[in-house]
């Protein structure tokens, strides 16, 4: 990848040349000389001239004369004088935070990585993180944002930007400090008071989600085991639960081995969350991969209300009567209520389905519809190489389009599921399908759809 750009470098006889430099993949391939000043004038003079040759024949708006950057050779570290004869900096404070002097002579006129530094920390303040009180801990985490890599190369990275790092032994006596002083416990804290400040977050509203994170290593341990990726690897791995509030900011995390299942992950981030916080009155929000009987019956039995979402495509035996009155025919916005049985035996308990038609979501189930169909016909023509496709159905050397199940998929486009424990008397349809939009009051009933 090529870029350009004008630099200024100071020469042996103290004047200060402008260069238009060319990189490609980080390395300079080639290097226009403009000239070099020996004047504020000048300097200016050779940039305007610089800028003009690193964007040729690019007009300009008539926006009337723009306040001109003023330009200073002063500005540009002259290494050919000890320190000691530096001139003061132009307009520029000295800051005692930063090393004032770099190799040769030359000056740290301004550091963008110390902005960043300062901006990330002040972030980190605003947070309520400060509460830790452990700056090796701050210095480990804000460098890992600025260049995510290994705790040692993390120092590294500290060293670059300009900011005093910490020894490697102290960065392990940090992660050893992290579990004795619940770390974790405090962060969490500090994330529900930040989240309490913003109008649209509710502690008594959360959501939940899993990922994965993969290691490049062959041997697994306690931890790090082979599961179910959703990057479909095959290295070791450990799972993450995230829980947060309406707005997306996060309130709690853990860690789980990596063959742990997905629906068993919720329950433990849930119950530390409500134990550290003293909250009892919670309504949990998931995607339809924490949807099994087994998990809403061990979230209810816990006294949490949840909205998951449902698999349609048990849509057409939740809705059989409105197919049977009505055909496919829904009307844009439109929300049907029904109820299935989940699980089996003794552990079957009957839940409140609520499904939502929307005609824009039509349009997109459609397309992709389309789109699966025609890999399908490829692969069915021998246009394309043998693969897993949904619309595909082969029975010994045939291979043809699934018509039935094309169909199927066409009835329910549009739609959209919603499984709840929370009664219509408290909930209606809409507000399940919104999330419940605003904490409910004591005693107050909503209206139905």
């Amino acid at each position: 990848m090529a870029s350009r750009f004008v630099r200024k470098v100071r020469t042996a006889s103290g004047a200060v040349a402008v260069q238009v430099v060319t990189k490609v993949h980080g390395q300079v391939v080639e290097v226009v000389h403009i000239g070099s000043a020996h004047s504020d004038a000048d300097l200016a003079l050779l940039l305007h001239a610089a800028r003009e040759r690193l964007h040729p024949g690019q007009g300009e708006l008539d926006l009337g004369p723009l306040p001109e950057a003023k330009v200073s050779t002063d500005r540009v570290a002259d290494w050919t004088r000890p320190a000691a004869a530096q001139p003061p900096l132009a307009g520029l404070a000295e800051r005692s935070d930063r090393p004032a002097l770099v190799a040769g002579g030359g000056r740290v006129v301004e550091t963008a990585s110390l902005l960043l530094w300062n901006v990330l920390s002040e972030a980190y303040q605003r947070l309520g993180f400060g509460a830790v009180g452990d700056e090796a801990f701050k210095d480990l985490v804000l460098g890992r944002i600025v260049e995510p890599t290994s705790k040692a190369d993390t120092l590294r990275v500290l060293t670059e930007i300009g900011v005093s790092a910490p020894s490697l032994r102290t960065v392990f006596r940090t992660l050893a400090r992290c579990i004795e002083r619940d770390y974790r416990g405090t962060l969490a804290t500090a994330c529900l008071a930040y989240s309490a400040q913003t109008p649209a977050a509710r502690a008594s509203l959360v959501l939940y989600d899993c990922t994965t994170l993969y290691f490049e290593t062959e041997n697994e341990d306690k931890f790090r085991k082979v599961g179910m990726s959703k990057e479909r690897r095959v290295d070791p791995q450990i799972q993450v639960g995230l829980l947060v509030d309406p707005a997306g900011f996060p309130l709690e995390v853990h860690c789980f081995e990596g063959n742990k299942a997905e629906t068993h992950t919720m329950l433990p981030v849930l119950k530390a969350f409500q134990e550290r916080h003293g909250v009892t009155d919670m309504v949990v929000v998931a995607d339809a991969g924490m949807l099994s009987a087994a998990n809403l019956n061990a979230l209810e039995d816990a006294g949490f209300c949840f909205i998951v979402g449902s698999r349609i495509s048990k849509a057409p035996y939740d809705l059989a009567e409105h197919f049977e009155r009505h055909g496919d025919y829904f009307s844009d916005g439109q929300i049907l209520e029904s109820a299935r049985v989940m699980g089996t035996g003794k552990h079957a308990r009957t839940r409140r389905i609520v499904y939502q038609y929307s005609f824009q979501r039509r349009k997109r189930d459609d397309r992709a519809i389309n789109t699966m169909i025609d890999r399908a016909e490829k692969i069915a023509s021998g246009a394309s190489s043998m693969r897993k496709a949904r619309f595909l159905k082969v029975k010994g050397a045939t291979k043809e389009i699934d018509q039935k199940l094309v169909d199927r998929a066409r009835q329910l486009a549009g739609l959209k599921g919603y499984v709840t424990n929370i009664s219509k008397d408290l909930m209606g349809g809409t507000a399940v399908i919104a999330g419940l939009p605003r904490p409910m009051a004591s005693g107050e009933v909503l209206p139905d759809d």
